[in-house]
């Protein structure tokens, strides 16, 4: 999962339990919002009440009664004074019931005493718990919407930000890792970004790709190097040996220790050669602006191996059209490749065998190439390995110097081919080539 989207997930979940919680808790806090308002509203209620009383006497209010109360038209309020024991005193705000007129109704009430004239009155102001509740729900909603609509905009801002904080690495990943084509380009631009850690990634990417690729170059020079230099050397020996060989007077033996001396000669001048094959594609030595036909190619490949095909009494099946085309190519290497990949087919499949190839387009459009063969196989742990120089697998006895299947990989990766190998030992192996 990348981390953007792991990112974004946790902000989204972090908003939704953040949502839950407050809708949750919603009520209980408007509910406690609305009584300590109210709470407020009643203690302004007195102050302004006891302000009136100060100044104009608490008889403005009374009128010669020995109390007085008053309510609105609802009953939703009301005010009331009551005259109290001399030392007695109570200032509350709590819950209460009270009859007016028949009807007992529930009130959040305050009860103050004070003191005029002497005497000692209780101020009580009332407001209905059913006035004071009324708006709890709509506010309920109302609060819910502006949360919701907060939460929204905070993880659009919060997704807008992610996106853009995280460019830069989307661009290392873009440009430095994904589908990069060995080897590496030279000039590398940096990508821009304030972020010190970004920059840190990007530098230490640079700086060992640099190194990757000046390992590779000096390897690829000594392969080169070495592989010509030692042709001319190995010719030379191989023609006196041929020359000694060919001089009289040489028993039996000792014709025998030279012809054995020649083949081995002789497989180290394949070798060599097979390792300036594969430095000269390394380098790019070879043009890749030609086309052909691939139909055409393996029928005269399969002409040319009819003989070893013959000799195990193998069939070759070839499903491909002939109308394909591939095109920027190297018709040489291009024969190589598959002569290698059909030899090997050949070599390592059992008695009375059968070689499918079978070309055609991918639902995405490009075009590939797959040969299976009913071979031994290749066990699984070495099928990691199979493209590696110097690489044997299946049976040891065969013949071979573990370079055929470099010298595809080498192919394949100069003309972009993106080659892959399945198998199971007993039944047989498969090459896959995706051409791009």
């Amino acid at each position: 999962m990348k981390l953007s989207t792991k990112l974004t997930l946790f902000i989204t979940g972090s908003k939704l339990v953040i949502v839950l919680l407050f809708v949750a808790a919603l009520p209980i806090l408007v509910k406690e919002i609305a009584s300590q308002y109210t709470n407020y509203t009643l203690k302004q209620q007195r102050s302004k009440v006891l302000s009136i009383v100060k100044k104009n006497g608490l008889d403005y209010y009374l009128q010669g009664e020995e109390n007085y109360g008053s309510y609105t038209l609802l009953k939703e309020e009301f005010i009331a004074f009551l005259p109290v024991k001399t030392g007695f005193s109570l200032d509350t705000i709590k819950d209460a019931q009270r009859l007016i007129e028949g009807d007992t109704l529930s009130y959040r009430v305050l009860s103050h005493t004070f003191k005029n004239k002497q005497k000692t009155y209780l101020l009580e102001i009332g407001k209905t718990t059913a006035s004071i509740h009324q708006y709890n729900k709509p506010l309920q909603r109302f609060a819910l919407y502006v949360l919701i609509t907060l939460i929204v905009m905070t993880v659009l801002i919060d997704l807008t930000f992610i996106r853009l904080i995280l460019r830069p690495l989307g661009s290392i990943i873009k440009t430095r890792l994904v589908n990069r084509v060995f080897p590496f380009d030279v000039e590398q631009k940096r990508i821009q970004t304030n972020t010190t850690d970004f920059k840190y990634l990007d530098e230490s990417l640079l700086l060992l790709m640099d190194q990757i690729n000046e390992a590779f170059y000096k390897e690829r020079e000594f392969t080169s190097n070495a592989s010509h230099e030692l042709m001319t050397p190995i010719s030379i020996l191989q023609n006196k040996l041929e020359n000694f060989l060919a001089e009289e007077g040489l028993d039996a033996n000792q014709s025998v220790a030279v012809v054995e001396m020649m083949k081995t000669v002789d497989r180290l001048k394949k070798i060599t050669s097979s390792l300036l094959l594969i430095s000269r594609i390394e380098n790019e030595q070879y043009i890749r602006k030609e086309e052909l036909r691939p139909m055409e190619l393996f029928q005269e490949i399969v002409d040319e191996i009819r003989h070893r095909l013959e000799e195990k009494n193998i069939s070759i099946s070839l499903d491909i059209s002939p109308d394909a085309l591939l095109k920027d190519v190297n018709r040489n290497l291009l024969f190589q490749l598959f002569f290698n990949l059909i030899h090997n087919a050949i070599k390592f499949n059992r008695q009375d065998g059968r070689i499918f190839i079978k070309g055609g387009r991918s639902n995405d459009g490009k075009y590939y190439i797959h040969i299976s063969d009913t071979g031994i196989g290749i066990p699984k742990e070495d099928l990691p390995f199979i493209f590696d120089r110097f690489m044997k697998t299946n049976l040891a006895a065969q013949v071979g110097y573990g370079l055929g299947l470099a010298i595809v990989k080498s192919i394949a990766i100069y003309h972009r081919i993106q080659i892959t190998a399945e198998s199971e030992p007993g039944k047989g192996t498969t090459f896959k080539l995706r051409f791009n």
